[in-house]
């Protein structure tokens, strides 16, 4: 599994990944957790608001910092 953080690195966007790690580990999955910062990435996904918490290429929520249990 991939999970991807898109966002330029602000807070909500670190916020976001840790959370994402977090609910990997709460799940007891193996998945792959990577930042996305490169904006012309983003766009080429047809994201337009970060961050934006894309799992296995499908975007699963853009604009807001979800928690660990949501994401599980």
């Amino acid at each position: 599994m991939k999970v991807e953080i898109l966002g330029a690195g602000c807070t909500k966007c670190l916020k976001l990944f840790d959370a994402a790690v977090n609910a990997v580990e709460l799940a007891g999955i193996e998945a792959e957790v990577v930042k996305v910062d490169q904006i012309a990435e983003i766009v080429k996904r047809g994201v337009l608001i970060t961050p934006s918490l894309v799992i296995d290429g499908k975007v699963i929520c853009s604009g807001r910092v979800m928690k660990a249990g949501e994401i599980v």
